[in-house]
């Protein structure tokens, strides 16, 4: 499986589509897919029927995957490109800043 650079729990901005300048947590990563569930960002409506656990039915609106590509990692406020740096156990995220890079994790 490969490794992804954004994953649960880090703050993204949006870069492309729709929501492009927003900014949220990521909930969830599908390496498979190379999709992210980000907080409050592609929000779609969903018409459900009436079941046991919704007794109502009606429109919910939750989230949708974004393709991976469509967001940056934010560093310290500003949107950063994300690397790895050291091998094997010694590996970690770095970010690229100003042709530097800063140890994220």
């Amino acid at each position: 499986m490969a490794m992804s650079k954004i994953k649960k729990g880090d703050l993204v901005k949006v870069i492309a589509g729709k929501d492009v300048g927003a900014e949220g947590k990521v909930l969830s990563v599908d390496v498979k897919n190379h999709k992210v569930l980000v907080e409050g960002v592609n929000k779609v409506f969903k018409h459900t029927k009436p079941s046991m656990q919704n007794q109502q039915g009606g429109i919910v609106e939750k989230e949708a995957p974004i393709d991976i590509s469509n967001v940056m990692y934010l560093y310290k406020g500003s949107p950063v490109r994300i690397g790895f740096e050291g091998t094997g156990k010694d590996k970690k995220r770095v970010a690229k800043v100003d042709g530097k890079l800063e140890v994220i994790d």
